[in-house]
C-alpha cells in the first residue's frame, strides 16, 4: 500500500490548520512527454524543493516532480519546530563518532537552522518565524541531563543560546504545572510549516526550477543518463534526487529499508484567549517522552498540539479523539477546549536517529529518514546534494557515513516490529521508567 494515496484526497492540500490559514499556491502542471534536465527531483517537500532552489541558483536545469500537491508529506503538516543540534545529544555523537565529526555535525545543524531562519525571512510570503523552544522534563533526572547537555553545548561547542528552567520558570514558560523544569533556547524557533514550504517553492520557481504537481514517479530507469517515469511523461536526467521520505514506498526498497514511515497528530484548538497563562512568551515546547509530545500557539492563539504516533497505513478515524488526552493532561484546562483541526501525516524515521544520506545508485542521490528534526536537516539536505551535484560532495560524504543500519525484517515484518517496539517504549512513558 502506497501512502501517497492511503489518508487523502488526490491532488488537494490535506486539510490543517495551516491550510486553512495559509494562501495558497498556484497549481502546477502535470508532467507530460518526455524531458531532458540537468537534475531530475523526486519529492515535493522541504528537501526536493531546497535541491530545486539551490541547484537552479547554481544555473542547473532542474525538474521536480510531486506525486501530489508541493508541500502535501510532512514538510506541510509538522509541528513547525526549528531545532537546535542533531536528534540525538552530542555528548551521543561524541561516543558514536568522535569529537571531529560530532563537531561537524553541530557545524552542519548550526547551519541548517540559520537556513530555515533566513530563507523564511527572505520570502514575501510570510513564514511566522518566532524565537524560542524549550525542552522540558516530569522527572528531576531528566531536568538535570538535559541541562548538563547546555552545559556542555557551552563549555565544548561555545552555544550559549540556552536558559535552565527550575520548575518554577518551567510553569511560568508553558502553563503547566507538570513540569519539574528543563532549558529554554533561545537560538530555536518554529514557523508555519506549510507557509514555509510554499515559500521554497516560489523561490526555487523564481531562481528558474520546473516545478511539476499530480506527477507520480512510478519507475526509475538507472543507466549512463538516468530517468525517471511518470504516467504520464519521462524525465532524463545526468542526476537523480529521492526526496520522498516517509512516501518513498517500493520506489526504491533499498532505501526504504533504512527509514520507517509512521504517522503522527496534530490538533489545534479554538483560540485561547481565556488562557493567558498558557505560552505567554509564544515559545514552542517539546516534552520529555519517548513518543513526543509538542506544542507551540499559532499567529492566531491557537494551541498547536502534536502527539500520538500510529504504526500502520490509515489515520485513525478520531484524530482529535487521540490527542485531546495527551494534551489534557499537561493543561486540564484544556479537556474540553474546542478543538477546530486535527490532520496525521507521515515522516520517517531511522534506527539510528541520524537522517540518511546516500548514493544508492550510479547518478542517483537520496535523503531521509530525518527522524522529528526535518524542518532545518531537510532544508540542509537539498542544499549539501545540490553541492555533491556541483561536484563538492565533502559535506554530503560525511553525512553518508552515519550509521543508518536497516530495519530488520521484510517489507512485511518491519512495521509489526516497529509497532511492537514503540508499543514498549510507550509504556515506559506511561509507567515514568
Amino acid at each position: 500500500m502506497n501512502l501517497l494515496h492511503t489518508n487523502d484526497s488526490p491532488g488537494k492540500d490535506p486539510p490543517s490548520l495551516y491550510s486553512a490559514v495559509t494562501p495558497p499556491l498556484p497549481p502546477c502542471a502535470p508532467l507530460t512527454g518526455s524531458v531532458r534536465a540537468d537534475v531530475c527531483i523526486i519529492g515535493g517537500g522541504y528537501t526536493g524543493l531546497s535541491a530545486a532552489l539551490h541547484l537552479a541558483q547554481r544555473g542547473y536545469d532542474v525538474r521536480l516532480i510531486e506525486a501530489q500537491r508541493l508541500g502535501f508529506g510532512a514538510s506541510g503538516r509538522n509541528g513547525g519546530q526549528v531545532g537546535s543540534g542533531q536528534r540525538n545529544d552530542q555528548a551521543v555523537l561524541e561516543a558514536q563518532l568522535g569529537q571531529d565529526d560530532a563537531r561537524r555535525l553541530w557545524d552542519l545543524a548550526e547551519e541548517a537552522k540559520a537556513l530555515v531562519r533566513a530563507l523564511a525571512a527572505g520570502q514575501t510570503r510570510a513564514c511566522d518565524w518566532r524565537d524560542g523552544v524549550a525542552h522540558v522534563a516530569r522527572r528531576s533526572r531528566d531536568v538535570q541531563h538535559a541541562q548538563a547537555e547546555a552545559r556542555h553545548l557551552a563549555q565544548r561547542y561555545g552555544y550559549e543560546a540556552t536558559t535552565a528552567l527550575d520548575r518554577d520558570a518551567a510553569v511560568a514558560a508553558t502553563g503547566s504545572d507538570i513540569f519539574a523544569g528543563g532549558v529554554l533556547d533561545h537560538g530555536a524557533g518554529h514557523l508555519n510549516p506549510l507557509a514555509y514550504a510554499f515559500a521554497l517553492a516560489e523561490a526555487a520557481q523564481a531562481a528558474g526550477a520546473h516545478l511539476y504537481e499530480r506527477s507520480e514517479a512510478v519507475r526509475l530507469e538507472p543507466g549512463p543518463r538516468p530517468s525517471v517515469a511518470t504516467q504520464t511523461g519521462r524525465i532524463e536526467a545526468d542526476h537523480v534526487i529521492l526526496a520522498c521520505n516517509g512516501y518513498l514506498g517500493d520506489l526504491h526498497p533499498g532505501t526504504a529499508r533504512r527509514g520507517m514511515p509512521i504517522n503522527n497528530f496534530i490538533v489545534a484548538t479554538e483560540p485561547l484567549t481565556d488562557h493567558p497563562e498558557i505560552l505567554p512568551k509564544a515559545i514552542a515546547v517539546a516534552d520529555d517522552k519517548f513518543v513526543v509530545n509538542y506544542w507551540r500557539k499559532s499567529a492566531d492563539g491557537r494551541l498547536v498540539f502534536g502527539g500520538g504516533e500510529s504504526y500502520g497505513y490509515r489515520f485513525p478515524a478520531d484524530i482529535a479523539a487521540k490527542v485531546r488526552p495527551l494534551m489534557a493532561k499537561i493543561y486540564p484546562q484544556l479537556a474540553q477546549a474546542r478543538i477546530d483541526y486535527a490532520w496525521g501525516g507521515t515522516l520517517a524515521i531511522t534506527r539510528s536517529r541520524l537522517p540518511y544520506f546516500a548514493r544508492p545508485m550510479p547518478g542517483f542521490y537520496t535523503a531521509s529518514g530525518y527522524s522529528g528534526h526535518g524542518v532545518a536537516m531537510a532544508t540542509l539536505a537539498g542544499r549539501l546534494m545540490a553541492e555533491a551535484v556541483a561536484g563538492d560532495a565533502e559535506r554530503f560524504d560525511l553525512m553518508a557515513r552515519l550509521p543508518t543500519p536497516r530495519f530488520p525484517g521484510g517489507p512485511g515484518a518491519r512495521q509489526p516490529l516497529l509497532a511492537l517496539a514503540m508499543t514498549w517504549f510507550a509504556l515506559r512513558d506511561r509507567l515514568g521508567l
